[in-house]
Parts: structure tokens; C-alpha cells; sequence
């Protein structure tokens, strides 16, 4: 699948639904909002309950309810310099984790240094992917395979925001991907999805570099350009004999170089919403790292969407509630190209169209449907999904 110049130059277009916005233009997410506090101690949260229900002539599913998941966030500001922020995740009930958990120093607007479990700055949905911060009830299909959200490791890097340009940037070093432990943990059929460390005794065999520029200087406008550059991480380089040109070739064998750049634009315009955002990623070795796990992993993955919506309310400036009818499209290949003899598979190249409505019922609590249909390559006919839930924010 070809991504062609006209689909690139709506995606530029593409703009932004309900992000919340400080006096300098700025989109701001959970953590940006926490950290601004003038408080000591300041607690949020947000959550998520969904129920999909697949249709099909021939075969009748079950339907799904999932309370998918309860966020706490906290942030503690040490002094006007040092702040420290964490979401503590409870996913499907049953499952915990550390979404983020850093500690910021802010030498100025332009310079803020943090470290810990952050998040890494690709497209739109893996910084912003509160419910309240987007339409759908389930996030974009190509934010699950290709910059899979939530998407975190531990690192190091520094932030800021030159307002004179009305540019804000981020620049990290972390670890990356879990490639091999043993097992193959990249595959066409999920991406780099299976990859994350998640801040659970990772481990790192060699450092990554991810970084994100965003303007914002046009009312109503973000345009964001990220990129992602590293290896994968194999457990086979942890105590290895480098005199051992056998095992050195072997723990070389298991990784993959990858280099991802991201574009994504947010735009406002009276009623209009329009958001984009489009993904490359080539991936180096992948050909040795197949025939030596036995995996599937493309040499190259791609992926976009374009969405717009229009708030039938948002003419009201009193009203803080919101209707939104939404339609979004989006496509992906994890398996854009392949080396060696494996041939690419037309399950992995998938097509997507999502459409409903999202209700804003006052700020921070909102209900939404839709309807998502799926066709990969190899089908003839799409998959009908309904969705439905509500979300909150606080």
C-alpha cells in the first residue's frame, strides 16, 4: 500500500479534538496539567468502560464489557524547581501498572530536565490518550501496532518550550524494545506492540534516542514531527564473552535496528475539528533476526489516519458540553516490505473506518458510540464492530 502525496497534505490539515490549551497555545496532557499545579500535592484521575459487539451474518460473538481502564494520577511539587509526577494504571480489573513516574528539574521555560518511566513522544494518542482527549471509544488502530500506546520506558532527556517560536520540544535517551528474551518478541502480526519494557525490570543492551518537535505559533494549529532511533534489546549481550565471536554473532543476530519518524497535526477551526497523523518505520536486520527466531517481522511498517468531526454545540461558548459526529479512516502495514524469503502476509495490511458520536456531557465526563468497520487485504468483506462507553477525566 502506496502512501500517496495527497493523503500526506490532508494529514498536514488534520487537527484537534478537545485537548485542553493554557494561555500560550500550548496542548497540554495529564502530566503537563499536574505539573503546572500550584499546589503541593495534587491528585487526578481518568478512566475508560467500554462494551464492543461484533456483527456478522454467518457467525454470531458474544459481546465484551470491559472496565479497561482506572488511572490514579499524582503530583508532588518539591519546590517552584523540582517536580515529581506517576499514573498508577489498573487495566481489565485484574492488572496493574506504572504508566509514568518521573522527576522533573525546571531550570527555566525553555530547559527542564526529567528522569524516570516516561512516556515516549510519538504522534498524538500515546501522550494525549486520555478518553476525554479523543473520539472513538477504543484509540486508533494503527496506535496499537506501530508507536503502541501506552508506549513508556526509563531514561533521561530534557524538555522545554521556546515561546518566541511558539515551539516546544523533547529529547530522551532510553531503553528500548525487548527484542529477544529467549523469544521473538517483534512479529508482523503485532508490530513492535509485544516490545515494551514498560518500566517492568527492563533491561538495556544498548541505548535509544526519541525526540518530538511541535509548533503551535497558528491559532487552532499543532503540527508535531517525532522520530525514534535505536536497536532492540536482547538478553543474549548480558554477560557476553566478547572474545566469543560465535556467541557475539548469535547475540547480534537478535536485535533490529529501528528508524521511526512520525508526523501528526491537530486543527481547530470554529465548529470543524480535524486531527491526522502518519508513522514510518524501517526496520534494519530484520531478515537475520527472522531466521533466527523464527519470527515474521517486516523490514519496513507504515501506517495513517485522518479524522474530522464538527461539535453541533460548540457555537455556544456558554455551554460546556459537546456533540460530536466523527469519521475517521486508517490504514496500516506492518509488513510494508520484507527481506530474505519470507513473503509479506495481507492479514497485516488492514484498512479501517470509524464513525459515531461523541457526547462531552460537561467537562471531563463524556459518553461515546461508533461504529468500526476492519478489512485486512485478505478479506472480501469488512468486520462490523459496534463500541460503545464513557470516560472521565478529573
Amino acid at each position: 500500500m502506496k502512501i500517496k502525496i495527497s493523503t500526506l497534505i490532508l494529514m498536514l490539515l488534520a487537527g484537534h479534538i478537545h485537548a485542553q490549551t493554557s494561555q500560550d497555545g500550548l496542548y497540554k496532557n495529564a502530566s503537563d496539567n499536574m505539573l503546572l499545579s500550584q499546589s503541593k500535592l495534587t491528585i487526578g484521575g481518568y478512566g475508560e468502560v467500554h462494551y464492543n459487539q461484533t456483527f456478522d451474518k454467518d457467525t454470531r460473538y458474544n459481546g465484551k464489557l470491559d472496565v479497561h481502564r482506572m488511572v490514579m494520577l499524582i503530583g508532588y511539587n518539591f519546590s517552584e524547581k523540582v517536580q515529581f509526577f506517576t499514573e498508577i494504571e489498573y487495566e481489565h480489573v485484574s492488572e496493574v501498572y506504572i504508566e509514568q513516574a518521573f522527576l522533573q528539574y525546571r531550570l527555566n521555560q525553555l530547559i527542564q530536565f526529567r528522569a524516570g518511566l516516561m512516556l515516549i513522544p510519538m504522534g498524538i494518542i500515546n501522550e494525549y490518550h486520555e478518553p476525554t482527549t479523543f473520539n472513538g471509544v477504543e484509540r486508533p488502530l494503527i496506535d496499537g501496532k506501530i508507536a503502541p500506546t501506552t508506549w513508556r520506558e526509563i531514561g533521561f532527556g530534557i524538555t522545554g518550550s521556546y515561546l518566541p517560536a511558539s515551539l516546544k520540544y523533547q529529547l530522551y535517551l532510553v531503553n528500548g524494545f525487548n527484542g529477544y528474551d529467549g523469544t521473538a518478541k517483534l512479529s508482523g502480526a503485532n508490530g513492535f506492540r509485544s516490545g515494551r519494557q514498560k518500566g517492568a525490570e527492563s533491561y538495556m543492551s544498548s541505548p535509544n534516542l526519541s525526540g518530538k518537535i511541535e509548533y503551535y505559533g497558528i491559532k487552532g494549529l499543532n503540527i508535531g514531527l517525532s522520530g525514534y532511533f535505536g536497536k532492540t534489546q536482547s538478553t543474549l549481550f548480558d554477560k557476553l564473552d566478547k572474545n566469543d565471536a560465535a556467541a557475539v554473532s548469535q547475540a547480534d543476530s537478535s536485535v533490529v535496528g529501528i528508524n521511526m519518524i512520525g508526523a501528526d497535526a491537530r486543527y481547530t477551526l470554529r465548529n470543524w475539528q480535524f486531527r491526522g497523523q502518519l508513522y514510518y518505520a524501517g526496520i534494519s536486520q530484520s531478515g537475520i533476526y527472522n531466521q533466527f527466531t523464527g519470527s515474521d517481522l517486516g523490514s519496513s511498517m507504515h501506517g495513517y489516519y485522518v479524522e474530522a468531526a464538527y461539535d453541533l454545540l460548540g457555537s455556544n461558548q456558554e455551554v460546556e458540553a459537546g456533540l460530536i459526529p466523527f469519521i475517521r479512516y486508517e490504514a496500516y502495514n506492518t509488513q510494508s516490505s520484507m527481506e530474505g524469503n519470507l513473503q509479506a502476509s495481507k492479514v497485516n495490511e488492514v484498512q479501517a473506518i470509524t464513525t459515531g458520536v461523541t457526547w462531552h456531557m460537561t467537562q471531563g465526563a463524556v459518553f461515546k458510540t461508533d461504529l468500526q468497520f476492519v478489512k485486512p487485504a485478505s478479506a472480501d468483506k469488512y468486520t462490523t464492530t459496534f463500541n460503545a462507553g464513557f470516560g472521565i477525566m478529573f
